[in-house]
């Protein structure tokens, strides 16, 4: 029996999905800050492999977003450098490259003709996958950085756009997570205390600090530095808010920065809610939730008065998982389509 085995290389984490006899085995992210060098790719990819299966009997299947991140000097240029560094790491075993609209392709029959379909493309992996099970539906993945939202009608994905500048255009990209993002790049004001106050533009605070201090989390979704380098707890985050607004946090104070950390929420899901409004244009159409911050999916889903379904219901797995498959939809997809 052949392992089926799914990457999916991003700028800030590597993610992996495992398929034996139709059914997901195993869900592993590493955190690979990919802008700091190859080398922090090659210890995520080394480490998660010390966890796979030593069967020798492995098909590979590997799509990519971390092309983008400035280590490279373009995005081909990244597409080509991160197939390189897996195909050396990963020789021996049969690997294919997910190249968007051309599908999963063999490494070997892979050029630069294809690069372009390559750079980004894992959500067209993911929603490919949704489309053929829901046929109809919106595919919303939000996870630790973006957010993609795409129409699927009649089994096959509508996309408008392609390409990241394309999707930003169309609103089915929205650069916007519930880990890395700044604060900042979220919100330009709050209220606190019943008054508008404007936000600091500074590295002070990201939603990881907004959603730890809402309880809404996981620790096992919490694998990038704090953007002060300190501690994740509730403490140091609502200390973190607080100077996003030039002020300082006190113990007593916490309900205070609870209700400020609502508030910015509160404004991260009503854009995400817009931009799902806008691919839906009135279609009562169900919303299938994944990523890390899906959560926030499935209260979008109830503001609309529409159905929501979780990614992981797409798939067989195994009980007692690291990660949630759909926290890792894009790793999970590529592998499924290793089987078709």
């Amino acid at each position: 029996m052949t392992y089926l085995i799914g990457w999916d290389i991003g700028g800030a984490h590597v993610k992996v999905a495992v398929i034996f006899q139709e059914k997901i085995i195993a869900v592993q992210q590493e955190p690979c800050p990919l802008w700091q060098g190859l080398d922090k790719l090659e210890h995520a990819v080394q480490t998660i492999l010390e966890n796979l299966p030593r069967d020798k009997n492995q098909i590979h299947a590997l799509t990519m977003t971390g092309e983008l991140v400035d280590l490279f000097a373009n995005r081909h240029d990244g597409v080509e450098q991160i197939m390189k560094t897996m195909s050396r790491l990963l020789e021996g075993f049969e690997l294919h490259i997910f190249c968007g609209k051309f599908g999963l392709l063999p490494v070997d029959n892979v050029d630069e003709n294809h690069y372009e379909a390559i750079a980004s493309a894992n959500w067209l992996a993911s929603a490919t996958l949704t489309a053929t099970h829901f046929q109809n539906c919106l595919f919303v993945d939000i996870g630790s950085t973006t957010t993609d939202i795409l129409l699927c009608q009649n089994g096959e994905v509508a996309a408008q756009g392609f390409s990241d500048y394309e999707r930003l255009i169309s609103q089915e990209l929205v650069y916007t997570g519930i880990v890395r993002t700044p604060v900042m790049a979220v919100v330009q004001t709050v209220l606190d205390n019943d008054k508008t106050v404007g936000v600091m533009a500074e590295y002070f605070a990201t939603m990881a600090d907004v959603y730890r201090v809402t309880g809404e989390l996981l620790e096992t979704c919490d694998q990038n530095l704090t953007a002060d380098g300190a501690e994740k707890t509730l403490e140091a985050s609502a200390r973190r808010l607080s100077r996003m607004v030039g002020d300082d946090f006190r113990m007593e104070e916490l309900p205070r920065w609870q209700a400020v950390a609502q508030n910015i929420r509160k404004q991260q899901i009503e854009r995400i809610q817009q931009s799902c409004e806008l691919m839906l244009l009135n279609q009562k159409l169900p919303l299938i939730g994944a990523g890390v911050g899906r959560f926030l999916v499935a209260e979008i889903a109830e503001n609309l008065n529409l159905p929501y379904f979780d990614f992981s219901t797409l798939c067989l797995a195994s009980e007692n998982l690291a990660f949630n498959p759909a926290d890792c939809a894009p790793a999970v997809a590529v592998a499924r389509l290793l089987t078709n």
